[in-house]
């Protein structure tokens, strides 16, 4: 019992000693000023965002004190307070909103410790007042900056400049959703600390940079919805480390480079909506961790069967639609057993469907329509109501379906478009190879056949005098 009570005595004096501590380094944080230049840098930088009305009167004792800036943060550094990130725009409710006609005032570039800058929605009107991204003293920044965003800002035009090249420090650039124009700058791949390039929905030209090769920490690389032509460059193959790849909707054309089977990591590849033409090569079958590949609107051709597509067993997404695929559905596509969407629509595909691709027990969605293929779908009237318009095979002409339970299923139990198969029964006794098609064996027939009439001899013209002659007697 002593014991317990001295370790009790012990756990209260270190919880007591940690709340002084505690309670010192509140004191402190609460009482450190704002280094005296940074805080006017600060008040100009964000004046020329927002307007010269704003004088920051509300913040008290500074804007990292009691009452900070929403977009700004701060941290101590031998007791003074220093800006460490600036978002400006409307990220939160009460953030500052741009001003009409914006600056980007010197002082941005004399931050000490700024390792995070973003702009989102601030320069909306490429008509009346638009803003390029400075082309200078982005070196001054070079040291500390981590992080540098330009999202959704429709009036932001001009070039990316080549000077961000010295931001050497740089984790992150994203410039999403602005108007961008012109080509990528090679000083980018000077960026080697990089591991997320994300320059989308612009409206850059140009090829890809070889340069962009040397990012070799990158793990997302996104240039989708450009103007990018060109092929690919093999130094794309240096890129071990990526684990998305989006070039999509742009112009890009040729063959998909070998060094692509580097890519070990890499999870997601789209290259959808371009000019591509070889894509369905050899070494993408070494992607063993794929799991989303989209190369659909290609003008790929070729034939399924070139991939063994059992070596991506982790893929989970298969977008090819109107690629100019041809040939038949390989079954070896039925043994992907992770894959919940496969999009086969408008190609030039034929042969018959194997139901085993019904039985993939992953799969939500499976688009065939749109091809050339025949024969009977033997999927279960379970699965089509499962999949609903999910299971597309419309615009499939000489393919039809079977149904085990009757001769008019509820909608939801056949596949959406496609027409019932024609069965072709027979005319009278078995054996005989007279048919009568699309239609079921009626009392007539069974007549004559009771009569001891041979459908063999029974054609044409006396076909019908006979069975004129048999109904005429049967009502005697």
């Amino acid at each position: 019992m002593k014991c317990l009570r001295n370790t009790k005595v012990v756990v209260v004096l270190v919880l007591v000693m940690v709340s002084w501590q505690i309670n010192g380094e509140l004191s402190e944080m609460e009482m450190a000023p704002m280094e005296e230049a940074e805080q006017g840098g600060l008040y100009s930088v964000i004046q020329g965002f927002v307007g010269s009305w704003w004088n920051g009167s509300d913040l008290y004792p500074d804007p990292c004190g009691w009452t900070p800036i929403q977009g700004v943060s701060c941290d101590l550094f031998d007791g003074l307070w220093y800006v460490t990130a600036l978002n400006v725009g409307p990220i939160h409710e009460n953030s500052l909103g741009c001003a009409t006609r914006v600056e980007f005032r010197p002082q941005l570039f004399e931050f000490k410790h700024l390792k995070t800058l973003s702009f989102f929605n601030c320069f909306v009107s490429r008509h009346k007042h638009p803003v390029s991204i400075p082309t200078s003293n982005w070196e001054k920044l070079a040291s500390k900056l981590e992080s540098l965003e330009f999202r959704s800002n429709p009036g932001l035009i001009g070039q990316v400049p080549a000077s961000l090249g010295s931001l050497v420090k740089l984790q992150s650039l994203v410039l999403i959703e602005n108007g961008l124009a012109g080509e990528l700058p090679a000083e980018i791949g000077y960026l080697v600390s990089l591991e997320r390039l994300v320059l989308s929905e612009n409206r850059l030209s140009g090829s890809i940079p070889d340069s962009f090769g040397g990012l070799n920490r990158l793990l997302i690389l996104d240039l989708s919805g450009n103007s990018l032509s060109g092929q690919l460059p093999p130094s794309l193959g240096s890129l071990t480390s990526l684990l998305k790849l989006d070039l999509s909707n742009n112009f890009l054309e040729g063959n998909l480079p070998n060094e692509i089977s580097n890519m070990k990591c890499l999870t997601l590849l789209d290259l959808s909506t371009n000019k591509f033409t070889g894509l369905l090569v050899k070494p993408l079958e070494k992607l063993s961790s794929l799991e989303q590949m989209v190369l659909s609107n290609n003008p790929i051709g070729g034939d399924l069967k070139s991939l063994e597509w059992e070596k991506l067993e982790k893929l989970a997404i298969l977008e090819l639609s109107n690629t100019s695929l041809g040939g038949q559905i390989p079954e070896s596509i039925s043994e992907l057993k992770r894959l919940r969407f496969l999009g086969l629509s408008d190609n030039n595909l034929s042969g018959n469907l194997s139901p085993r691709l019904a039985k993939l027990p992953c799969v939500g969605a499976l688009y065939l329509n749109g091809n050339n293929l025949t024969g009977e779908l033997k999927f279960s009237a379970w699965f089509y109501e499962k999949m609903g318009r999910r299971f597309g095979a419309w615009d499939n002409p000489n393919l039809c379906y079977t149904t085990a339970i009757g001769p008019s299923p509820p909608p939801s139990h056949v596949p959406y478009g496609v027409k019932p198969c024609q069965t072709k029964v027979k005319l009278v006794e078995p054996g005989s190879e007279a048919y009568l098609g699309h239609a079921v064996l009626n009392q007539t027939s069974h007549f004559l056949a009771s009569l001891g009439l041979s459908s063999n001899v029974v054609y044409g013209f006396w076909w019908l005098v006979s069975l004129e002659l048999l109904l005429m007697f049967s009502f005697l």
